[in-house]
């Protein structure tokens, strides 16, 4: 800030020259971050202050490489799970594939970078042990189950490789059988109470969009009356479900674009333009 005194006629006048503030930079006065709307000053809320702050972010957490971190740091049934997503995604490589080391297939998976481990290939291959080398980011997944009271009965937790523990979270829903007869038919047909895939779409892009920066966790919560709720930590991107019903259109922005492609490339993802970023997502039974 700079001072400058000025002599008028009616005395001296000291001249406030305040800077702007540094790109993705908000500023505090005193705890509160405010904003100029035309000719007015008005509060910001935790939302805008973090799209500020993404604003200067030039690096992708989850592109990140870990100095320390080997090859040798990741689960081997993930790698091995990995490969044969990866063959299912690329038909025509096959034979091409089965003559790769690790190093060269995750290199082309989009998981590694030139062989160097990424805070997405501990994501999602990593060694439950080998989860310090993205702290305080965790990976941690956790189920809970509730009764019709809201009183929590069951849990447990998950950590990395998440590639693998998507199908342990999903195992530990007990999605039931519902049977019902159609019109005209005396043969009762029988469905899931929930729909596998929309679980693990759901739970899939809670990984790829969540804010790693705050140390948080996934939540998956089993209400016995019948819903599921999914939770990761991050503001909703698209700013509000309205917002994204009216556009009608993919969002063009995503929280952590490494990590979302290496998920497409190993079929884990259908594709980048459909992801969400899911901040809070019910699904009821029908």
């Amino acid at each position: 800030m700079k001072v400058s005194p000025i002599d008028t006629k009616d005395g001296k006048v000291l001249v406030f020259e305040i800077p702007a503030a540094p790109q993705g930079m908000p500023i505090a006065w005193k705890g509160h971050y405010y904003a100029r709307n035309g000719e007015s000053l008005t509060a910001l809320n935790i939302e805008k202050v973090e799209r500020i702050r993404n604003q200067a972010l030039a690096s992708d957490w989850s592109a990140q490489i870990i100095a320390g971190a080997s090859i040798h740091d990741l689960n081997e049934d993930a790698i091995a799970k990995a490969r044969q997503m990866f063959t299912v995604k690329n038909p025509r490589l096959k034979d091409q594939i089965q003559t790769w080391d690790d190093t060269t297939f995750l290199n082309k998976a989009k998981v590694l970078i030139k062989g160097q481990v990424t805070h997405t290939a501990i994501l999602l291959l990593g060694k439950a042990e080998s989860e310090h080398f993205i702290s305080p980011a965790s990976s941690k997944i956790s189920w809970i189950l509730k009764d019709r009271d809201n009183l929590e009965k069951d849990y447990e937790h998950f950590t990395c490789p998440l590639l693998l523990q998507v199908e342990s979270v999903k195992a530990k829903i007990r999605n039931l059988k519902y049977r019902y007869i159609k019109d005209q038919t005396l043969f009762p047909d029988e469905v899931d109470q929930y729909d596998p895939f929309i679980i693990r779409e759901a739970l899939n892009n809670c990984i790829a969009h969540q804010d790693y920066t705050f140390s948080g966790k996934i939540n998956v919560v089993e209400h016995e009356d019948g819903r599921l709720t999914f939770a990761n930590s991050g503001s909703f991107i698209p700013e509000s479900i309205e917002k994204v019903i009216e556009a009608d259109t993919p969002e063009t922005n995503y929280r952590n674009p490494f990590l979302a492609n290496a998920m497409v490339s190993l079929n884990i993802l259908d594709s980048t333009n459909k992801c969400r970023c899911i901040y809070l997502l019910n699904l009821r039974t029908q």
